[in-house]
This record gives C-alpha cells, structure tokens and sequence, in this order.
C-alpha cells in the first residue's frame, strides 16, 4: 500500500510539472480543436508506455550504462523538441474555429503523433519511469505489478493532459488565443527550443 501510494505521488509531481508535454497539448488543443487535444493526450500516454517497457525488460540499465547510448537519447528528444518549436516559431498558417473538416482524420493522427514522439522522445519522462522503478518500486516485484503501475503512469498522464486538453480548447480561451496566433506560436516555439536546448546541454556535460 505504502509503494502504491509513493508510487502515485511520484507520478502526479512529475505529471503536472511542465514541459514539452505540456506545450504540445496546448498547442494542438487551441490550434487544432478539442479532439485533436484529447488524441495528443493519448499519445502522450502511450509515449509512457515506451519507456516503461524498457525499464521494466531492464533495457533501462543498459542505456544508463552506455553513455554514448544515453546520450544519443537525449541529443535525438533534443532535436525533435527543437524542430517543433522551429516549426512553431515560423508557423505562417492562420488558424480558424471552424477549423479544417476535411483535414479532420489527418490532423487527430498528426496531433496523436506528436503527443507519442514528444513523450517516447522525452529524456524527462524516461529518467521519471527509471527513477520510480528504481526508487520507490521495491526489487523482485512481479512483472504484472510492473505493468500495472506502468498502466497507472500512462492513465495519469492522460487524465492531466485530457483536462489540460479541454481548458485550452474551451471556446473563449481558443478563441483569444487565435486572436493572437502569432505571438503564442511563438511562445510555444521558444519554449520548446528552450527545453530542447536545455536538454542538449544537460546531455553534453
């Protein structure tokens, strides 16, 4: 009981603490609709999953221990975080609330796979999954209490980033958020670029 429920305060921390996750849900929720928000959520919790598979299998060790191999991790989440918000900064298409019908199908696959690469990619979200397998999950646990608390991190992960989802495709916040496209693209794209660098730097040292 006691590790289930350190196990849930390690998750929600690094849950709500922001970051890449966080500016890739908002931007596909005010840029996107409501929809697209809700599948960049579910990517993000199938992201989890990720790494959870490869901590629990013990992969995990192996990458820790080869510091070239942790370091290309970090230089290739590094790299995606900075093209998006490359991507974000010269954005030059106007949005609209009526939004593209048409395109509907393709943008919820966009917006699902961008939610899955910015978390499968996230060195953040790998070094939470390592820590909490390593630090509060005790030692020989079974593989299905494994997978379980795995599942857990996945569905808070998209419980939090589902609400996030709804709050900025809410139909006033959207609304004055298109108004001023540009200056909020660019914020999310300097916030990415922020996070990537910051990510590349960490990874250097």
């Amino acid at each position: 009981m006691h590790e289930l429920i350190a196990v849930a305060l390690f998750t929600l921390l690094a849950v709500i603490s922001p970051g890449a996750d966080f500016a890739m849900v908002t931007r596909s929720s005010y840029a996107q609709g409501r929809k697209a928000g809700l599948a960049a959520a579910v990517g993000i919790a199938l992201g989890v999953q990720v790494h959870v598979l490869y901590t629990v299998l013990g992969i995990a060790l192996i990458i820790r221990q080869s510091p070239a191999l942790f370091l290309g991790m970090k230089v290739l989440g590094a790299g995606y975080l900075i093209y998006l918000g490359y991507k974000s900064l010269t954005n030059t298409t106007r949005i609209s609330l009526q939004g593209q019908s048409q395109g509907e199908y393709a943008s919820l696959v966009q917006a699902l796979r961008s939610g899955f690469l910015t978390n499968a990619l996230n060195p953040k979200t790998m070094l939470f999954v390592v820590s909490a397998y390593t630090q509060v999950v005790q030692p020989g646990s079974a593989l299905a209490l494994n997978f379980a608390y795995g599942a857990f991190m996945s569905l808070a992960h998209w419980l939090w980033f589902s609400l996030v989802a709804v709050f900025f495709s809410s139909g006033a916040l959207r609304r004055a958020m298109i108004e001023r496209q540009v200056l909020v693209d660019r914020v999310i794209g300097a916030a990415l670029i922020g996070l990537g660098v910051a990510v590349a730097v960490a990874g250097v040292r």
